[in-house]
């Protein structure tokens, strides 16, 4: 499909000659006839291939949660050691999504897809090659970290889908890109479930090598159908301008509760059931009946978030989803004191959904925020493009720095429980710190956006 541009003076749109580029250099989703003639179809195209590689690149970030499952005694990691193991890729990912961020506007959404995706070969080849009893535990270290790259997809894929779509829509397509790419952490332990019920736990190697294939389709299918999009205004200093800002650190600070609980919770879920209630999952196959159900249930339900958020509010949404959260902890924590595993499930699975529905609105609040500080400038004088080109650009980055900090939250939630287990061999000092988390959560989206109707409360 060809490139389109905008004619201002006609309101119109037409197609130029195919460019092989696929550059689009005029982008106007805030304006319904361009939206419904043009803009619409472009934007679902690219929304639908950013969300299958995003899928695979979550997947390859979660590889750890699934093989740490593989690695028995023949492989001499304890407890401990394998916390560390699925924590290191976490904060890995999380360091790279602050560049990720950045390289869609400087190499374009398609072009950076592309070379994302590919990036993905490297921990896919390298653990299919050389995880195998004897490797050390350094090695393993370094195998684990590589795998951060799938991490960083999320980052620039989120930039690039949020300037296709209008303020109106940009909770449900933000909630279905991320919710799609979130997906990736329950399919790799469905896979891996597979791989255990078949093959044994004596191939983990397995598991990575099914994800070659993948990532090469959805690389191919990111050159043939996705565009780049010209990014509006100066970005170059993107990144350090929004650490100013006030409202990236309350933002953080959420997604932390939001979606580092989830990705935490993702990697840490299989672990905690043999741990905790090792004689109900005493091998790997009997965790991996269940370890994929949480992360599946919490992606699927993204969207609603962004689409509740689109409706109410993101802050009211984001409010009530946090008082959720910690009924949900709290059950968690009570389950552990009287060892009940169906409280605990039930615990944990609310806390996983609730996540996921905090996820999505809590990102409708980012553009929201610049939204009204646009509209606002506007008054004060600003040009209108003027204003909408800082708009997006703050948005852009601060789901970038946020993503980053969020995803860091889930090192620190692994680091937590593991802690705990080693000092009191249950997670209940964890799950008490979550529990105060999220209330801090609830008191901070109240006390800035709800109380004096702030900026992000705008739907």
């Amino acid at each position: 499909m060809s490139a389109t541009v905008h004619d201002p003076h006609t309101a119109t749109t037409k197609a130029p000659p195919r460019l092989r580029s696929r550059r689009i250099a005029e982008w106007h989703p805030e304006e319904p006839q361009f939206w419904e003639h043009t803009g619409a179809a472009v934007a679902r195209r690219n929304l639908l291939f950013s969300v299958l590689s995003e899928h695979i690149g979550f997947s390859v970030w979660s590889l750890w949660s699934v093989l740490v499952l593989f690695l028995g005694p023949q492989y001499h990691i304890d407890t401990a050691g394998k916390f560390v193991l699925t924590a290191v890729p976490t904060a890995a990912g999380s360091l790279l999504r602050l560049p990720y961020t950045t390289a869609v506007a400087r190499f374009g959404g398609r072009n950076w897809t592309i070379a994302s995706a590919l990036l993905l070969l490297i921990p896919t080849v390298l653990a299919g090659t050389l995880l195998r009893p004897g490797i050390s535990y350094t090695a393993l270290l370094a195998l684990a970290a590589v795998a951060g790259v799938g991490g960083g997809n999320f980052a620039s894929s989120m930039a690039n889908i949020n300037a296709f779509y209008p303020q109106r829509l940009k909770g449900w397509a933000l909630g279905i890109n991320a919710g799609g790419g979130n997906i990736g952490v329950a399919a790799v332990q469905l896979v891996g479930l597979l791989i255990l019920a078949t093959a044994g736990a004596t191939h983990p190697r397995l598991l990575p090598l099914v994800y070659v294939p993948l990532i090469v389709l959805v690389t191919l299918g990111a050159a043939l159908r996705m565009d780049n999009l010209d990014a509006p205004g100066d970005r170059r200093h993107a990144l350090r301008d929004i650490c100013r800002e006030p409202h990236t650190w309350v933002m953080s600070a959420l997604y932390i509760g939001t979606f580092g609980s989830f990705i935490g919770f993702g990697f840490a879920f299989g672990q905690v059931l043999q741990v905790q209630f090792h004689a109900q999952f005493d091998t790997p196959l009997k965790a991996a009946y269940l370890t994929f159900l949480g992360p599946l249930l919490g992606s699927l339900v993204r969207p609603i978030g962004g689409r509740m958020a689109d409706r109410w509010g993101g802050p009211r949404v984001t409010c009530w989803n946090f008082a959720a959260m910690a009924l949900g902890a709290g059950t968690v924590l009570i389950a552990s004191g009287q060892h009940s595993l169906p409280l605990f499930l039930t615990g944990f699975i609310a806390l996983f959904v609730f996540s996921g529905i905090g996820n999505g609105s809590t990102y409708k609040m980012i553009p929201a925020v610049f939204q009204t500080k646009a509209r606002a400038a506007v008054l004060a004088g600003v040009g209108q493009a003027e204003a909408e080109q800082a708009s997006q650009r703050q948005a852009t980055s601060l789901i970038g720095v946020a993503g980053a900090i969020g995803a860091f939250g889930g090192v620190l939630v692994n680091l937590a429980i593991r802690q705990s287990f080693l000092n009191a061999h249950n997670g209940n000092a964890a799950y008490l710190a979550f529990l105060g988390y999220y209330g801090l959560c609830l008191s901070l989206t109240w006390g800035v956006y709800l109380r004096g109707r702030g900026p992000a409360a705008q739907k």
